[in-house]
């Protein structure tokens, strides 16, 4: 979704936001004025969940041995190289993106493009970094909640910053002919590689919740406070959006 597409949402939400009554201060708390609109993705994304992404993530972890998996995770993972070292550099935080920048060098080449996590075996573990975070990290609140259709859970910071991110990717730079298909299948694989390292997850608050949008929003909104204030072992008690 471009920021066209997002601006056009914001519109029709907040023409359905002012229908909604002002005295639900729960939504209130949550900072969230577009909560009917954000309802109604909310739905249209579980139903394509149900019929789509959690069949199609099933079958990915039953058919695909867990070594091809982890490949796969890898290289998706390395691909995220640049925009770890970048967000690190705004940080201010140039240990971590030395760190960053050589993993991503060492993945890239002896790990056969990110195919192989050499690095992390080398003492340069994983640490991811978006814009969003880095925002956060100058003190820029996550503002209103979104929820994006076909993507799930955001903000309008984080949307902002996954927008910028998007320049700091290596498959931005690099043009060709059906450069658009290469990023659609990227996308593809990131959905349902992180789908099905959740099904377990997902299934179980939803079968514990009453209100399973409000739980679902509170857990997005802690993750990114933990992940803005880099605290990882909080952070992996969460699901990951």
């Amino acid at each position: 979704m471009d920021a066209k597409s997002l601006l056009l949402v914001l519109t029709l939400g907040l023409a359905v936001a002012g229908c909604a009554s002002d005295d639900n201060k729960e939504a209130q708390t949550a900072d969230d004025p577009l909560e009917p609109m954000n309802r109604f993705f909310f739905d249209f994304n579980q139903r394509l969940d149900r019929h789509a992404a959690l069949p199609a993530a099933t079958f990915y972890a039953s058919a695909v041995p867990n070594g091809i998996r982890g490949n796969v995770h890898n290289v998706l993972t390395n691909l995220g190289g640049p925009v770890n070292v970048a967000n690190d550099i705004l940080e201010a935080d140039f240990e971590y993106a030395g760190e960053a920048g050589a993993r991503f060098l060492v993945n890239t080449t002896i790990g056969v493009a990110g195919i192989f996590d050499v690095a992390t075996d080398w003492g340069l573990p994983e640490r991811s970094r978006d814009f969003g975070e880095t925002l956060g990290v100058y003190g820029i609140g996550q503002g209103p909640y979104l929820v994006l259709p076909f993507r799930g859970p955001s903000s309008v910071r984080d949307f902002t910053g996954g927008y910028i991110d998007g320049y700091f990717s290596p498959l931005h730079f690099v043009h060709y002919s059906g450069s658009t298909y290469v990023g659609l299948v990227k996308s593809s694989l990131g959905s349902v590689d992180n789908r099905s390292a959740n099904i377990v997850t997902y299934r179980d608050i939803e079968r514990a919740s009453v209100d399973y949008y409000a739980i679902m929003r509170a857990y997005y909104r802690q993750r990114r406070e933990r992940q803005v204030e880099d605290k990882a072992i909080q952070t992996a008690e969460l699901p990951d959006f």
